[in-house]
C-alpha cells in the first residue's frame, strides 16, 4: 500500500465517522448556537487538537496501554464520562433556571456568560482527550493504513491530521448553518431564545446518555 493509497482509505473511513452524530457535534452545535461562531470554531479547534494527540500517542505506541492495562482504559473511561455527565447536567441545570427566571428575553441573554476563546477551545480538547475511545478507535485502525518503511509516528500523526482537516470541514458545516438560522431569526428574539434552549436541552441530554453509556461501556 502507498502512501497515498493509505491517506485516501483513512480518508474514507474516518470521514464517515466524522458525520455521526456524537458528542463532538453535540457540543460545537450547542457552541454555535449559544456563544456564537468565534467560540464555535475554538471549541472544534480543541476537539481537533485532543485527536491529534490520540493520533500522534496511538502511533508511538503510548496508548497502547490503553488496551494492554484494563485499569488505565477504566480510569480513563469513567473520568471522560464524568466529564460528559458534568457538562450535560450543566445544560439541562442552565436550561430549567432560565425557565424559571422571570423578567422576559433580555434577562435570559444576561444569563448566559461568553465564554472565552481559550476556555472553549480547553472545553473542547479535555472532552476529546478524556474519551478513551478515540484512542482505541486509533490503534484499532493506523495499523491497516501504515504502508511498509514508513516512520509509524510520522505516518500516524499524518492520519489524525486529515481526521481533523475532515472534522473542521463539517464542524464548519454545522456552524456556518447555525449561522445562517441566527441571521433568520434576527427579527424575532423570542424564535432566538426557544432554539437556545431547545439546543441547550438537547445537547445536555445528548452528553448526559453518552457519558452513562461510556461509564457502563466495560
Amino acid at each position: 500500500m502507498s502512501v497515498v493509497g493509505a491517506v485516501g482509505g483513512f480518508a474514507v473511513v474516518a470521514g464517515l465517522l466524522t458525520i455521526i452524530p456524537g458528542v463532538d457535534t453535540a457540543l460545537v452545535l450547542r457552541t454555535a448556537v449559544v456563544h456564537g461562531h468565534r467560540t464555535a470554531y475554538a471549541t472544534a479547534f480543541g476537539i481537533c487538537s485532543g485527536a491529534l494527540v490520540w493520533g500522534a500517542a496511538a502511533a508511538a505506541g503510548i496508548s497502547v496501554l490503553l488496551t494492554a492495562s484494563r485499569t488505565a482504559y477504566t480510569v480513563t473511561r469513567i473520568a471522560g464520562a464524568l466529564y460528559l455527565v458534568y457538562l450535560g447536567v450543566t445544560m439541562l441545570r442552565d436550561v430549567w433556571r432560565r425557565r424559571r427566571e422571570a423578567g422576559g428575553e433580555e434577562a435570559v441573554e444576561r444569563e448566559v456568560p461568553q465564554r472565552t476563546v481559550a476556555a472553549a477551545f480547553g472545553k473542547g480538547f479535555a472532552t476529546n482527550l478524556l474519551n478513551p475511545k478515540v484512542g482505541v478507535f486509533y490503534i484499532a485502525m493506523l495499523p491497516q493504513f501504515l504502508p511498509e518503511g514508513v516512520s509509524p509516528l510520522g505516518m500516524g500523526t499524518l492520519l489524525a491530521f486529515v481526521h481533523d482537516v475532515e472534522a473542521m470541514v463539517w464542524f464548519s458545516l454545522i456552524i456556518g448553518g447555525v449561522g445562517l438560522a441566527r441571521r433568520w431569526l434576527t427579527g424575532s428574539a423570542a424564535a432566538a431564545v426557544r432554539i437556545r434552549r431547545t439546543t441547550d436541552a438537547v445537547a445536555g441530554t445528548v452528553l448526559v446518555a453518552l457519558g452513562l453509556r461510556l461509564a457502563a461501556d466495560g
